[in-house]
């Protein structure tokens, strides 16, 4: 995204919505996921506020200010990161448009094109390890926080895990234009890890969910 349009952070919803059904490229998928993921940490937050100062959770106080500060750095993130994901694929759309008449042409080209796709591997993997590391707070909450509430942490944890799973699809595709099997290799396996253990943090969250039981308080 070009800096004089300015962070999707302050638009409205409705004008975010428009901006990414436009037939620009930018926002893209990439940022979509980032923007999801910050909806995540959200409600997440919300739950945390939801719980403070209730006598019947008083024994999560610690986790209940651990989970908003968290969430509050979280939703923040995201929204940089839909922002540098938009500039990142933007680069990387003008490397593929330099001329590629000449010898020297085709290789400035190509060394362009190398360094922005890495760019625009790295910032959707930022956003899956940023994902990873909300659904581990949220599963800390779920049980520990207002039962009321408890579909909401729920929802937190399968936004998360769609923004992570969209952000991942980002990786993998811009992965083959970094031109390092290395790289690539190493990344590929890192992201499949996140998600393994991401889908598997979303099950614990929904099945704590749906017993509506509260558990036992952190330990440390």
């Amino acid at each position: 995204m070009s800096q004089e349009r300015g962070s999707y952070g302050r638009l409205t919803l409705s004008e975010f919505s428009e901006r990414l059904a436009s037939a620009d490229p930018v926002p893209g998928g990439g940022s979509a996921a980032a923007v999801a993921a910050s909806l995540a940490a959200s409600l997440l937050v919300m739950v945390a506020r939801l719980s403070q100062d209730r006598p019947r959770y008083e024994g999560y106080a610690s986790t209940h200010a651990r989970a908003l500060q968290e969430g509050e750095r979280a939703r923040g993130r995201f929204m940089e990161l839909a922002d540098e994901d938009a500039a990142a694929y933007t680069k990387f759309v003008q490397a593929m448009k330099l001329p590629r008449e000449t010898s020297d042409e085709q290789a400035e080209r190509r060394t362009q094109m190398e360094g922005t796709a890495r760019t625009a591997s790295d910032i959707p993997l930022l956003v899956v390890r940023e994902c990873h590391r909300l659904v581990r707070e949220i599963e800390a909450l779920a049980g520990r926080s207002n039962l009321n509430a408890a579909s909401d942490l729920d929802v937190a944890a399968l936004l998360a895990q769609a923004a992570a799973r969209g952000a991942r699809a980002n990786v993998l595709i811009n992965l083959p234009a970094v031109g390092d099997t290395r790289y690539a290799g190493a990344i590929t396996a890192e992201v499949g890890g996140h998600l393994q253990e991401i889908e598997a943090t979303v099950s614990r969250v929904n099945q704590q969910t749906l017993s509506g039981n509260l558990r036992s308080p952190e330990s440390g």
